[in-house]
């Protein structure tokens, strides 16, 4: 990770990032708690781990990634994605877009307010992702 992610991740901590990773875990605890919901949890914890550090990652389908459909990106993947948005997804995207909008009234909280904005897909939909870092994902752009 470079020096300019990191200070990018500090201060993305600072303003809002912390909130956001934290309301990702309780959404995970609670899916884990229900065993049903183990699937749900597992992405949730992941994406927590992406919305405290954002800079420098990014998410993308896992299918882009292994070149095959797997379980998360297929039918029933799209049922995951479905069931999600309705028990956790969009209040998850609702706390990003609030977090964006206080933060996009000053200058310097543009460029974070529009990093919120950008988690707010994977809020919805966050089935059948991975994290990867923005050099292995150039990478994978590249080889393609």
């Amino acid at each position: 990770m470079s020096l300019l992610s990191v200070l990018l991740n500090l201060l993305w901590i600072l303003f809002g990032g912390l909130w956001m990773a934290l309301a990702w875990a309780i959404a995970g605890i609670l899916m884990a708690i229900t065993i049903v919901g183990l699937p749900w949890a597992r992405a949730a914890f992941n994406i927590a781990g992406y919305t405290l550090l954002p800079f420098g990652r990014v998410a993308v389908s896992r299918e882009s990634v292994s070149g095959e459909e797997d379980l998360g990106t297929g039918p029933l993947g799209t049922l995951g994605n479905l069931i999600w948005l309705v028990l956790a997804g969009w209040w998850l995207a609702l706390g990003h877009i609030v977090t964006a909008l206080a933060l996009a009234v000053t200058i310097i909280g543009i460029p974070f307010a529009w990093a919120h904005l950008k988690l707010v897909p994977i809020s919805l939909w966050p089935i059948g992702k991975t994290i990867l870092d923005r050099d292995a994902a150039e990478r994978l752009q590249q080889g393609r």
